[in-house]
């Protein structure tokens, strides 16, 4: 923001959805992963997060795309 002078409203709003991406991706997050692998009682405990790769990716690469375009309106 200071040295850019960026709009920080963007920034924080998208920079927050951009860290969901990376709750998609881990198993540290174990109410959106782990719980629901052992819920729905998986063979393999990472299905879910292999399921979500594609999904996170393309909110990833759409975020940055967000980012660049709002933060410098």
């Amino acid at each position: 923001m200071g040295v850019f002078h960026g709009n920080p409203a963007p920034m924080v709003a998208i920079g927050m959805f951009s860290g969901y991406c990376g709750t998609l991706l881990t198993p540290m997050a174990a109410n959106y992963n782990i719980v629901p692998a052992a819920l729905l009682e998986l063979s393999y405990k990472y299905g879910v997060i292999k399921a979500q790769v594609p999904t996170a990716l393309t909110m990833l690469v759409i975020n940055i795309i967000l980012l660049n375009t709002f933060m410098f309106l």
